[in-house]
């Protein structure tokens, strides 16, 4: 057994095994850092994160100080590991929305949409009208308990308690109406490939309307709280300035390409789920700071809410899923309030009255359906950008390939060009302009 080292990389070596050559890598990171010239001034590097409150979840930040000014910054990933994409290729492909739902775990029915369109779209299959609706309807509540989370914890972070527990207070509402809805709070498994997992619970449509009628004066309370508030305008305007040429040059999307005067949000421009059919705006800033970014996502809380009640409006009575009995699951079943249970008489068919559909049932639960061999790629506006699922099947039961196109990962390259030059406070609002969530990050 030898080991050699490759000169290009002194902390790169190998070794040949019996199960073939292995790598061993050590970091050397740090020490390129501090060995770097200092050009005769004092430079303190520091390390932001990733226990701290301020860097939404596990984020690292390694930035070179000049007193408080950030002459560097540097991003670093990778502590999370919840390894969602690999996970994928060993669940059949309804067991996926159970995994793919915790990437974004602020925003969990967007990666399910996608995911599902994927496979849809593989599979070649339309899911109903009913189920269609019913996905813009969970998906705008979820955007608006999405932009909530953002204003909460960047007040958070900047000293504003009140848009804090007010942000969470509002959040709330929306989580009970997707609780109602789904069985669960949070990573739902509710959208399923060609369709839904079950319809909407009775009672559900008048609790939406009751809070559509209370958050429009909700949104004009964080106005009145925060958007007059002089030190809340001195924390955010030019803070984080990075302009259309930047954003375009990052493949920056979502609020944060918006607020910098680009109209692109992929429900207007490659329109899905029949958003053409709906009247909304497209909320933009010319500011291309942490304060527009701010404008726009209160903006499009509005704008969603006026999407949901078009949804309720447009909803007819129909099926929820596909008919095809190979795909549909679970069609024929009734989910109860805890997203699980069978309905007594399905039970009873397979139990007791055909051992045809018993078999059937048991492989398409345990082994799943399968998909056409092929690959697709299917973008969707989510609340940070463009969330993009590049699918690959090989024909079997199960993905060959799920890729993500994550837009908190993108957007979380404008971090340097949003912090160099700017004083250490400034990171803060910064990266809270961003909105990342680590868990699309680290997938």
């Amino acid at each position: 057994m030898s080991t050699t080292y490759n000169e290009a990389d002194p902390y790169a070596g190998s070794r040949e095994t019996t199960e073939g050559r292995v790598y061993t890598v050590t970091g050397g990171d740090w020490d390129l850092v501090l060995g770097g010239d200092l050009h005769g001034e004092e430079r303190l590097v520091v390390n932001m994160g990733p226990q701290h409150p301020s860097t939404h979840g596990v984020l690292r930040l390694i930035l070179d100080l000049e007193g408080e000014t950030v002459t560097k910054a540097r991003v670093a990933i990778g502590y999370l590991h919840t390894g969602i994409e690999k996970n994928t290729e060993y669940r059949n492909w309804t067991q996926g929305t159970t995994f793919v739902t915790r990437m974004d775990y602020l925003s969990p029915l967007f990666n399910e949409a996608a995911y599902c369109m994927a496979v849809e779209k593989l599979l070649g299959i339309e899911v109903p009208q009913r189920a269609r609706t019913i996905r813009v309807l969970v998906m705008e509540i979820n955007r608006i308990a999405s932009h909530l989370v953002g204003l909460a914890t960047g007040g958070m972070e900047l000293g504003a308690l009140t848009a804090m527990t007010n942000g969470f207070r509002e959040r709330e509402m929306c989580l009970d109406l997707l609780e109602e809805i789904t069985g669960l709070r949070m990573n739902h498994a509710y959208i399923r490939p060609g369709g839904l997992a079950q319809d909407l619970p009775e009672g559900a449509v008048e609790h939406i309307r009751e809070f559509l009628e209370v958050m429009p004066k909700r949104v004009a309370d964080y106005h009145r709280l925060l958007t007059g508030q002089p030190i809340w305008q001195r924390r955010l305007k030019d803070v984080g300035y990075l302009d259309v040429t930047g954003c375009l040059a990052l493949g920056v999307t979502g609020p944060v390409l918006r607020s910098a005067g680009l109209p692109w949000d992929l429900r207007k421009v490659e329109p899905y789920l029949g958003y053409e059919t709906y009247d909304f705006e497209v909320p933009t800033a010319d500011t291309a700071d942490a304060w527009g970014r701010y404008l726009v996502r209160m903006a499009e809380i509005n704008e969603s809410l006026k999407l949901i009640g078009q949804a309720l409006d447009r909803l007819e009575p129909g099926p929820v899923m596909v008919e095809d009995k190979k795909i549909a699951w679970p069609a024929q079943l009734s989910l109860g309030p805890d997203g699980m249970g069978n309905s007594l008489d399905h039970v009873k068919h397979i139990m007791g009255q055909s051992m045809e559909a018993l078999i059937h049932h048991f492989k398409l639960v345990t082994e799943g359906f399968r998909v056409p061999a092929g690959q697709v790629y299917v973008p969707i506006e989510s609340p940070r950008g463009e969330l993009g699922y590049h699918v690959v099947s090989d024909g079997s039961t199960r993905p060959w390939r799920v890729h993500v196109r994550d837009p908190s990962f993108v957007n979380l390259q404008a971090t340097a060009a949003m912090s160099e030059g700017g004083m250490i406070a400034d990171v803060i609002a910064a990266i809270a302009s961003i909105d990342p969530v680590m868990g699309g990050v680290d997938r």
